[in-house]
């Protein structure tokens, strides 16, 4: 693909640079431009910018757009929904499924389903109406806008911490105290790189809050709630202060009481509607493969 090399003009001193990438027709959107800057496919001057450069006026910069993301296509797929209205919908999402196209999955995704909820707003063309995520193999409750209005207000209320989300978390071990909250950056690891640590050359806030609900022989029954939303974030900070969860083949104990997956669970939703204001909570029971989980641990299993 052919670079582009554009001089900025004097008066757009002082603006920032993705902004100004954005305005270009070859990019078009803010996302798109904070992309190109994070994979190093803009210089300013010759030589690779921060991501968080002001423009000085006169400057020289090049740039190589990526391959447009192609429309996503629609499949049909029948999800459980916990809440709708016109605006968005809260999906409870089963386990094994992923929420959006990556890593060369381009179908086969929830997000592919969401097309035929009406799910829209953001400039990811692969995720529509997609404002937080759960792991492929975490089953419960996401909400997904229907509009460009719904999804800036869900977006705010997550920068906002303003989303309440409760989880259900079985893990090997018992807490040290019946209530906690680890406060531990996290991002990806040094070494290996698809995983999420502690150990990692670019660390970013995560706070995890947790509080014991049942004291098992072998395991504990853990509620969540997350202050932030980092990838892996749950699992990874259970697994610092030893308590892995249960089935996670990544951070954890795989195979443990017969577990196919971790043992995680987006029980709970919370929060005030962006548009109408009214209140919204919704819940979600345990999953049949989790609660028999649960049962053998009770008994005293491994």
């Amino acid at each position: 693909m052919n670079r582009t090399r554009l001089q900025v003009a004097s008066e757009l001193a002082g603006g920032r640079l993705d902004r100004f990438l954005a305005d270009q027709p070859e990019v078009g959107s803010r996302a798109l431009a904070v992309r190109m800057l994070d994979a190093g496919l803009v210089t300013v001057d010759g030589k690779p910018p921060r991501k968080s450069a002001r423009l000085r006026g006169g400057e020289t910069i090049e740039f190589e757009p990526p391959e447009r993301e192609a429309a996503l296509k629609h499949e049909q797929r029948s999800l459980v929904l916990a809440y709708e209205d016109e605006h968005l919908l809260i999906v409870d999402k089963p386990a094994g499924l992923s929420v959006h196209p990556g890593a060369g999955r381009t179908s086969g995704t929830l997000a592919n389903a969401l097309i035929g909820y009406g799910a829209s707003g953001g400039d990811a063309l692969d995720r529509p109406g997609i404002v937080h995520r759960l792991d492929r193999d975490t089953s419960g409750l996401m909400v997904v806008a229907r509009s460009e209005l719904s999804f800036l207000g869900l977006r705010r209320l997550v920068r906002r911490h303003e989303i309440e989300r409760e989880y259900r978390a079985l893990v090997r071990g018992g807490p040290r105290s019946r209530r906690g909250t680890i406060e531990a950056p996290i991002g990806r690891d040094r070494r290996q790189p698809t995983r999420r640590s502690l150990d990692t050359a670019k660390p970013r806030e995560a706070v995890t809050h947790f509080e014991l609900l049942e004291l098992l022989p072998n395991h504990a029954l853990l509620g969540i709630r997350l202050e932030t939303g980092r990838t892996h974030q749950i699992r990874v900070h259970l697994a610092a202060i030893n308590l892995p969860v249960a089935g996670d083949c990544v951070y954890g104990v795989a195979g443990d009481l017969g577990l196919g997956r971790q043992f995680l669970h987006a029980c709970r939703l919370a929060f005030d509607h962006p548009i109408t204001g009214e209140r919204i909570e919704v819940s979600s029971p345990l999953p049949a493969d989790l609660e028999r989980a649960l049962t053998r641990a009770r008994a005293g299993e491994r």
